[in-house]
């Protein structure tokens, strides 16, 4: 029998938010039911609202999740009732070209729940990444599930369902950022932060924060940042090099996506450096370089999906730095709010005013 509950629907292109009754069915085979706890509000969910990823509204909002399974379908193992998990927007499927050449942190079929979650009315809703936690319930594949430890406080764990997970990725998967490495990461949001702990875990030597808000620079250093660079009123470009022995970084981490800050990056690297972009461009965006430089300065310019992680190996190890306390996922945590605030909340993201507001339920 379906679950009726509250939840965060996305209605149609560029209008507010709404709080709508959904319908949520019990699991089918491969599926578990999932009581959400805390869903943090981010970007990925405004783009969705905003038209910016597909126009399959509406949209059930909400993927950066933790919370407790209620029940699980048709042969579900290693999973049951009562398990506390973090929801993950990849679950790899074990059979496609990428997973058979043991690459399944870049799974090309991940799986998702079979059944739709729909309104009162029937009408199918388009879950965010998969997910669509923004709800009181919540129906995933079951590989979308990982259990962690119920020690760690879910409006914390719940963020490395996404943005902390892609930022720590980016540095350590990604980038592969070792031991006495030189880095800079551009942009001092939750990504960006999350790239900065993760350069900090690594064992770089030297993690340089570049942004264009003193605010944020500031709140980077508790992250790990050993110097910070506003790009405002200074080139970051000769800045990093001034910090690198006049040489550039290692690797660099673009945590904006945008045409300026890429250029940026590929040119603050050292030779043979690495750039490793995560920050999301929108559909239209376009970068030009000169061809010359591309192959004169060598390296390797990458993206990184989701962190290139694998969330079965990767949450439950975020989750043990975070209650060993060498990873400060509270930090991450600007504010809590309920379910009928995340309009307002995806206000306060623009603004730059928050590093993750966290929804409570």
């Amino acid at each position: 029998m379906p679950h009726e509950v509250h939840a965060v629907v996305a209605a149609k292109h560029g209008a507010p938010v709404e709080l709508q009754t959904i319908l949520v069915p019990d699991p089918g085979p491969g599926e578990v039911l999932v009581a959400v706890q805390a869903c943090g509000v981010c970007h990925t969910d405004l783009h969705y609202r905003d038209g910016a990823i597909n126009d399959e509204f509406p949209f059930l909002l909400g993927h950066e999740a933790a919370g407790v399974i209620e029940s699980v379908g048709p042969g579900v193992t290693g999973l049951a009732p009562g398990d506390y998990v973090v929801l993950a927007w990849r679950a790899p499927c074990g059979n496609c070209r990428s997973c058979r050449r043991g690459r399944p942190w870049y799974c090309f079929d991940s799986g998702n729940a079979t059944q739709p979650m729909t309104l009162r009315d029937g009408t199918p809703l388009a879950p965010a990444l998969g997910i669509g936690a923004f709800a009181e319930k919540t129906l995933v594949a079951a590989g979308q599930a990982v259990k962690v430890d119920p020690s760690a406080r879910p409006e914390a764990a719940g963020l490395i369902g996404c943005g902390v997970m892609a930022g720590y990725g980016a540095a350590v998967h990604t980038g592969a950022v070792g031991s006495g490495d030189t880095v800079a990461v551009i942009g001092c949001g939750g990504v960006g932060n999350a790239a900065i702990a993760g350069a900090s875990i690594a064992g770089a030597r030297r993690v340089i924060a570049v942004d264009i808000d003193d605010r944020k620079l500031d709140g980077a250093t508790r992250f790990g940042a050993t110097h910070t660079v506003n790009s405002r009123g200074t080139d970051p470009i000769e800045a990093v090099r001034g910090l690198t022995g006049g040489h550039g970084a290692d690797v660099v981490i673009d945590a904006v996506g945008r045409p300026e800050t890429y250029r940026q990056a590929f040119y603050m690297r050292d030779l043979a450096g690495t750039l490793v972009q995560v920050g999301v461009p929108e559909p239209d965006m376009r970068i030009e370089l000169p061809l010359i430089d591309l192959f004169s300065r060598g390296g390797a310019l990458k993206s990184s999906w989701y962190g290139d992680c694998l969330p079965s190996r990767d949450f439950p190890v975020l989750i043990d730095r975070y209650l060993s306390g060498r990873l400060d996922l509270d930090g991450f945590v600007t504010e809590t709010i309920a379910l009928d605030e995340v309009e307002s909340a995806f206000d306060k993201m623009r603004d730059g005013r928050v590093l993750r507001s966290v929804v409570v339920l």
